[in-house]
């Protein structure tokens, strides 16, 4: 971890700024969070109400992060600022209080702390006008994404005076501290995301109005097909208010000359959009924008505006037998000599043409550019990459053809094939692919390979990374090879979301409708056998968990010797929601853990009271810091805020355990409460279930985890081994299988990928 900031500030209180605090108390990095000081009233309530606002949103990590932040007012405690390595400014739009504000800063800062503005648009020279030298040596912008904990993107523009020190920390500190991925951009109006983001926000919406779509058809047209998120240009807008076009858009047009693309698309000109200003139709934050959302009850329902009346009516399905046709395939689309087919193209090639056009002025590459869209936009591909998926030779000769001039850089591309060569399909710096020197072992389900320094790693190969027999096949291989030409092994592997997300429930399914119940403890036990041997093997096993590890995916990491887990990990054990219970040793290690966890309570009954909820309520993680409160990590694990760098974190703390050379763990021995115990867990859910808060399937479900948890038939007073408690995982999930119940409950999940609570 960096230790280049150890402390921080930010000004402005909003819904931005107080993110940017939440996520530097995420880190564990005392925070100021200011604003200015109340009329009336306790004077710093706007920072405490940001600090409250981050609470409800989820800002926060972990609720006890809140307390890193001190909230505070620029009236009265500037002088705090000499305290902060890191200083980030995020009020409003404004380049003369912006400025004002600047020369009190500072004043008050210590030399050689680092100030940065959140600012979106206002270029980096302007803002360090009339400032002191000293200032703008020590100033950068560092242009955040809301909210800041979600969204990875952070632009960082140095200027000209920007000391190669200041601007080295913060890019190390956006990395490694925040886990942002930093985008070095240039001192260009709305530098790189947005500069193209609102262009194509405003271009999608006036093309449609021109082409005279509706506002779901032209979102439809402009999601799928360029994979970019259903929510469409129209759905963005709302989300973005539409109040900011005058300011956002406003701004971008003043600082760019009138040859710019974007004068073609003036958006804060259109009537309609003048209209919903003017009627306050401002999208979300008013209720009602494009879309407008109508609750009765539990029942939800949408409206859609009227491009041509500008008046509300009910949301329609999306009728274009071009774009059902076509919608995986662009360029086919666009090729399409109808509504769909005319509106995609004119999307594709203002986009492409844009992007070629302003790309060399902004960034340093057009991966650059791509890079944007994606983490700043939630685009699945950048406009290049677009581009490349639809062919640009075709779209540089189909511009000719029409008649319209071909940006250099789009001109370039096509002669070469593409905008993207053999670079862009170079592994990543940071994956298992980019480590792999060999292959030792590889099947259908994984592949166990050398990364260097005497360390192997196991990687998973099936779909959502889940369990199967390959995949225990290969952990049998990491078993017997990583002992012989290895010092320890790493599980990871290069995922975009998930570690893993289980068993293979297809596979379970077929056998219990067969009835083939001996396959299926086969299968469980191969599991359990598996598992404890990584638990008790002589070498270290250091998990790098992300994404989603659940079910199966969070028992191997419950076997590990040590995890190194993202910061955002959703882990947990879910096997509820199917109508099963965790079979693969999932209730014995919450057990063995919640038993010898620090200050948890003692006693036989202790550790199931609290695994009990966990495990029938399918409760997981919403981060790495919650994972710790429940169980599924160990104090001692290790959490890294970039997931760029998990990996070779992962892999250096398996070097250090081998260098420790400590011995295997002794074999764990529980005392559990037995009848009674689980006469005391069923009364409480019986009392849920009078309640209506737990179904008789879930009573069912109940009943056979709480036999597991408290040892079946044991004497309080007798220790049980893993084995034997695993054994009874078994013959539980092999009882709640048997039911119908369980049974709708795993074909729904296959179906829709959602819990059915029958």
């Amino acid at each position: 971890m960096t230790d280049t900031v150890k402390t921080a500030a930010v000004i402005g209180a909003g819904s931005m700024g107080s993110g940017i605090a939440a996520q530097f108390a995420n880190a564990g990095v005392p925070v100021l969070l200011m604003d200015v000081a109340a009329a009336e009233g306790p004077r710093n309530a706007a920072a405490e109400a940001g600090i409250a606002r981050q609470l409800k949103t989820g800002g926060f990590m972990h609720p006890g992060r809140a307390t890193l932040v001190t909230p505070c007012n620029t009236e009265d405690h500037l002088p705090r600022l000499r305290d902060a390595d890191w200083i980030v400014e995020a009020v409003v739009e404004n380049l003369a209080i912006k400025r004002d504000l600047f020369a009190r800063v500072d004043a008050a800062r210590a030399p050689g702390s680092v100030v940065s503005s959140n600012t979106s648009t206002i270029p980096l020279a302007k803002l360090v006008e009339g400032q002191s030298e000293a200032f703008a040596r020590d100033f950068l912008v560092t242009h955040f994404f809301n909210p800041p904990r979600v969204m990875q993107l952070l632009e960082v523009v140095a200027g000209p005076a920007t000391s190669a020190a200041a601007s080295a920390r913060i890019r190390t500190a956006g990395d490694e501290l925040l886990g942002k991925t930093v985008l070095a951009c240039r001192d260009t109006p709305g530098f790189v995301a947005n500069r193209i983001g609102c262009f194509w926000i405003a271009m999608a919406i006036i093309e449609a109005i021109r082409a005279g779509l509706t506002v779901e058809e032209a979102d439809a047209i402009a999601s799928t097909p360029f994979r970019i998120p259903p929510i469409g240009a129209f759905g963005v807008l709302d989300l973005i208010g539409v109040d900011l076009v005058p300011h956002v858009w406003g701004s971008l047009q003043t600082l760019l000359p009138a040859t710019d693309l974007l004068w073609t698309y003036d958006l804060g000109a259109e009537p309609l959009i003048r209209q919903m200003i003017a009627g306050k139709l401002l999208g979300r934050k008013t209720g009602a924008g494009f879309y407008r959302v109508n609750r009765d009850g539990a029942r939800r329902s949408r409206d859609v505006l009227d491009l041509g009346t500008g008046t509300y009516r009910p949301e329609r399905k999306v009728d274009l037998p071009s774009l059902a046709a076509h919608r995986r395939d662009l360029r086919r689309l666009c090729e399409q000599d109808n509504a769909a087919g005319r509106f995609a193209w004119r999307l594709l090639s203002r986009l492409v043409v844009y992007a070629a056009t302003v790309g060399p002025d902004i960034a340093d590459s057009v991966a650059d550019v791509d890079l944007g869209m994606r983490l700043g936009y939630g685009w699945g591909e950048g406009p290049f990459q677009i581009a490349d998926r639809a062919g640009t030779p075709w779209i540089a000769e189909r511009l000719r053809r029409e008649g319209e001039a071909v940006p250099p850089l789009l001109a370039q591309a096509a002669e070469a094939g593409g905008f993207h060569g053999a670079a862009a399909r170079a592994p990543a710096p940071g994956t298992v692919a980019a480590t792999r020197r060999r292959v030792v072992f590889e099947n259908a389900g994984a592949v166990l390979s050398d990364i260097g320094d005497g360390v192997a790693c196991l990687e998973h190969r099936t779909k959502m990374n889940i369990f199967d027999n390959k995949v225990f096949e290969a952990v049998g291989a990491a078993l017997t090879e990583v002992p012989k030409h290895f010092r320890a092994l790493v599980i990871a592997n290069d995922h975009a979301r998930c570690f893993s997300a289980g068993a293979d429930l297809g596979l379970f399914l077929g056998r219990v409708k067969a009835g083939d119940w001996a396959a299926i403890d086969a299968f469980l036990a191969i599991g359990q056998d598996h598992f404890l041997a990584l638990k008790y093997a002589a070498f270290p096993v250091v998990g790098a968990a992300f994404g989603l590890a659940l079910g199966g995916g969070c028992e191997v990491l419950l076997h590990c010797h040590e995890v190194v887990a993202h910061a955002e990990l959703t882990i947990g054990l879910p096997e509820a929601s199917v109508g099963l219970i965790p079979g693969w040793g999932g209730c014995t290690q919450l057990l063995v853990r919640w038993a010898r966890k620090p200050g948890a309570m003692k006693g036989p009954l202790a550790p199931a009271a609290e695994v009990f909820p966990l495990i029938l309520r399918s409760r997981v993680s919403t981060s790495a810091l919650e994972a710790r409160d429940l169980g599924t990590l160990n104090d001692h694990d290790t959490i890294v805020m970039s997931r760029r760098h998990l990996l070779a974190t992962a892999k250096a703390r398996a070097l250090a355990l081998a260098e420790a050379a400590l011995p295997p763990p002794p074999p764990a021995a529980l005392f559990l409460s037995g009848p009674s115990g689980k006469a005391t867990l069923m009364a409480g859910a019986r009392g849920q279930a009078a309640l209506g808060q737990l179904s008789d399937n879930d009573l069912a479900i109940a009943d056979a985890l709480a036999t597991v948890l408290t040892g079946g038939a044991t004497d309080p007073l007798r220790p049980m081994s893993e084995q034997q408690v695993g054994a009874l995982e078994r013959e539980a999930v092999l009882t709640v299988a048997r039911r119908p119940a369980t049974i709708a409950r795993i074909e729904h999940m296959l179906a829709t990928g959602k819990p059915l609570r029958n």
